[in-house]
């Protein structure tokens, strides 16, 4: 789009000319993890400071709860307000979606201590949901692999809640070349879902571009057709 065109804050009969920097482009050929696309709904635990400091713990507030953790604060404590979001929006057990704001504010104090501040994406799956993998429950697995995986504690010293999962990593490129995604796709088709292990309808890959920081997806079946014709 092209910017609109005004006058100057100088001089409003000459044209405003604004200056649109062209993105920098990332180099393709860097490295890719590629991870199992697991069927659920998407979904994030959001984790921030809470200001003004004048709740008490475990106190629910809106949408989220409000969890004192150890602090240097004068009373000793640090409070975090914690809630989910769908893919759209932010929910609440009242509005909930699949339950997942239902499982954060139980979890409540155990995904900010582990999880720290920030938004923490993931996906939110099984029993109920979409392909349902053949469970009784259902779990969020993360997808930051690489915060996570591999091991139950982050560079920083953080463990990864017990409540929370982490996306499989089925292949790990040096470098992007189309190929070794299409073989993943082929071992998964044939193998089975590494996130439910037995469970031989998996739906697909995301492949991460470390470079771009940019996803790509791609699915067993239907991955020419798109989401809009039932992929």
């Amino acid at each position: 789009m092209a910017p609109e065109i005004t006058g100057s804050h100088d001089d409003p009969k000459r044209p405003y000319t604004p200056f649109t920097p062209f993105p920098k482009i990332s180099r393709l050929f860097r490295p890719v993890v590629i991870t199992e696309k697991i069927d659920g709904t998407n979904a994030a635990v959001v984790v921030s400071e809470v200001v003004p400091y004048n709740y008490g713990d475990e106190e629910v507030v809106g949408n989220g709860i409000v969890i004192n953790m150890d602090g240097h604060r004068l009373d000793g404590w640090k409070p975090l307000f914690v809630y989910a979001q769908s893919r759209k929006q932010t929910i609440s057990p009242e509005q909930d979606n699949f339950g997942f704001a239902k499982w954060v504010r139980e979890h409540a104090r155990e995904l900010a201590e582990g999880l720290g501040i920030g938004v923490h994406f993931g996906e939110w799956w099984g029993s109920g949901i979409q392909r349902k993998y053949g469970l009784d429950h259902k779990r969020f697995s993360l997808f930051n692999t690489a915060r996570w995986a591999g091991t139950e504690y982050d560079d920083d010293g953080n463990r990864r809640p017990d409540c929370c999962h982490v996306v499989p990593i089925l292949q790990r490129q040096d470098t992007f070349q189309t190929h070794g995604i299409r073989v993943a796709l082929e071992e998964l088709a044939e193998r089975g879902s590494s996130a439910a292990p037995g469970f031989m309808d998996p739906e697909g890959v995301v492949a991460f571009h470390t470079a771009g920081n940019v996803l790509f997806k791609a699915t067993i079946k239907g991955d020419d057709k798109g989401k809009d014709h039932g992929a």
